[in-house]
């Protein structure tokens, strides 16, 4: 990978951190809780989950597979394993949620959905402007 990819998979990981983390505090006050109550671990369990979000695009751009919905599945399966996994192993430190592994699937399969939207139209773009030289 060149040094500018890695420059914006940390952008955007920062960035979609960022964002999942004020969405969800403002959730929790809208909610009338003012203190989130999974504490610290809450937070570092969320950036792992987006870190794994951030891989799996990074797999969308990176791989060199035909057709366009092979990659994605390739890229999102093991990536989704491995969240999974990682909630999993969360449940050896405390007790999960009854809806823990619906939360995560459908919070990453949304967060890949929209970058796997987000590279096909970029791809369709790069593609137009490349046949119309």
């Amino acid at each position: 990978m060149k040094k500018d990819k890695y420059k914006n998979l940390i952008f955007a990981y920062t960035v979609l951190y960022t964002f999942v983390t004020v969405l969800n505090s403002i959730l929790y006050l809208y909610n009338g809780i003012y203190e989130d109550p999974s504490g610290n671990w809450h937070e570092i369990d969320r950036a792992i989950i987006v870190l794994i979000g951030v891989v799996a695009y990074a797999l969308v751009t990176e791989l060199i597979i035909k057709p366009m919905v092979l990659r994605y599945a390739v890229s999102y399966i093991p990536t989704v394993l491995l969240a999974f996994f990682y909630v999993w192993s969360t449940s050896f430190r405390e007790n999960l949620a009854q809806s823990a592994y619906m939360d995560v699937w459908i919070n990453f399969t949304s967060m890949f959905v929209i970058f796997c939207i987000v590279h096909f139209i970029v791809y369709k773009c790069r593609k137009k402007k490349e046949t119309m030289k």
